[in-house]
């Protein structure tokens, strides 16, 4: 773990850090909430109040669960593109577009100059980490998942439109930085969709991270990760998030050939699973990640947000999470 940098940031985790990759599932008072504003039922302020007393509810439950860097939750949040597009000036939103399953989003059009409205996540980080003496992750979707989930009807290419956001977006993680996050999360689970683009999602990265004082974690969840992984490693963060629980024969393969250069979280819960993993399925898929990198490099998460679980599949799998990687932790200080 790149602990000289954690520690220069003021934060010092144990072994096995655990957190989770961002988002939760909404309590039934705060879905019904948000369908009723989006109905025009009830005001801002009230669907506030009560995502504010759900972002508590998660943080208490992070802290009782045991994990070492926590998470607001995304409890003001729908789709991770559409929040952001939605405040950005130079987008407008189209019709419902399928995500998966039985999931749907309005996709955002980029109708002009992308532009950074002022703090967008900074509010909710800030609620957060004032419950907590636990550090909280900033987290916010990156610039390339951003333009590859939107229509283009502004700039002349994909590339452009993926800087401009980056430039803008840059602006969000800076705000972030100076109101105290000190671990920060660009989610980019479209990074390999199109792995000719990745040059230019990397220095879109650059534009996002360069010169910044906070530790930065890049989630990309599931993906072709055999076609990039070699360029991945050029891209500029401290920690890259990937999916190891089905895929780690074939990681195994990519570490060998090309030698892992950051540290890694291991997504070791399912989340697209109704199946609360028992702690000794936890341990195993933590011991395959220890064939590929030291332990001191591994940080321990589920393979992605656990928002499509219930609440109390969503507790069950982190409390087997924690329990594994405590007995671990046992194990490490015994040898």
């Amino acid at each position: 773990m790149s602990r000289a940098k954690l520690k220069s940031l003021g934060i010092d985790l144990p072994i096995f850090p655990t957190s989770t990759v961002g988002s939760f599932p909404k309590p039934d008072y705060l879905v019904e909430a948000r369908a009723k504003f989006a109905k025009r039922k009830i005001e801002r302020k009230e669907l506030e109040d009560l995502e504010r007393q759900a972002t508590a509810f998660w943080i208490r439950t992070q802290e009782e669960i045991g994990l070492d860097v926590l998470v607001d939750g995304e409890m003001y949040r729908g789709d991770m593109v559409a929040y952001f597009s939605e405040l950005m000036p130079g987008f407008e939103q189209s019709g419902l577009v399928r995500s998966y399953g039985n999931r749907y989003y309005h996709k955002p059009i980029i109708v002009g100059d992308v532009r950074w409205p002022g703090p967008m996540t900074v509010g909710w980080w800030r609620y957060a980490q004032g419950l907590t003496k636990r550090p909280v992750k900033g987290m916010l979707t990156g610039p390339y998942t951003v333009m590859d989930w939107s229509f283009n009807e502004h700039y002349p290419d994909r590339r452009s439109a993926c800087l401009a956001l980056a430039g803008e977006i840059r602006r969000e993680v800076e705000a972030l930085a100076e109101a105290g996050a000190k671990i920060i999360q660009i989610d980019e689970p479209a990074l390999s969709v199109r792995p000719e683009e990745l040059p230019f999602a990397i220095e879109a990265m650059h534009i996002v991270t360069d010169g910044l004082p906070a530790y930065f974690i890049i989630h990309a969840c599931y993906g072709a990760f055999d076609k990039i992984y070699s360029q991945m490693l050029k891209l500029p963060v401290d920690n890259l998030d990937l999916a190891i629980s089905h895929s780690t024969l074939n990681l195994m393969e990519m570490f060998r050939r090309d030698p892992f250069t950051k540290d890694l979280s291991v997504g070791v819960l399912d989340v697209h699973s109704h199946e609360v993993e028992t702690p000794d399925t936890v341990r195993a898929r933590v011991e395959k990640a220890q064939q590929l990198l030291p332990k001191e490099l591994l940080w321990i998460d589920p393979d992605c947000g656990l928002k499509t679980r219930t609440i109390d599949e969503a507790k069950g799998k982190l409390i087997n999470m924690i329990d594994a990687v405590r007995r671990l932790r046992a194990e490490a200080r015994i040898n």
